[in-house]
């Protein structure tokens, strides 16, 4: 069962505690948490379910290739470590 785990700034905003789901892919495991926590899908999805541009998604510490169809895969004790990214100069 993956274990998502949300920022503590994104905590702040909206309850969102890691928690364990089940899902083969990104996309699922998040379909599966935002059952849990609803008002978490509008700060990580946008309004076509792709991934926000100020979001990023991290997989046992790598960065998910696919931010529009959340396709990745992640294994049945993998972590999803979700986070605002960071931009600017």
């Amino acid at each position: 069962m993956p274990r998502i785990v949300f920022t503590a700034n994104l905590q702040r905003h909206v309850q969102c505690p890691p928690c364990g789901v089940d899902g083969a892919t990104v996309r699922e495991a998040l379909d599966a948490t935002f059952t849990l926590y609803p008002v978490a899908r509008g700060y990580v999805l946008d309004e076509h379910g792709a991934l926000r541009h100020h979001m990023v998604i991290f997989v046992d510490g790598q960065a998910i290739s696919d931010r529009r169809n959340l396709s990745d895969r992640v294994g049945e004790k993998g972590e999803i470590f979700i986070m605002q990214a960071l931009s600017g100069g």
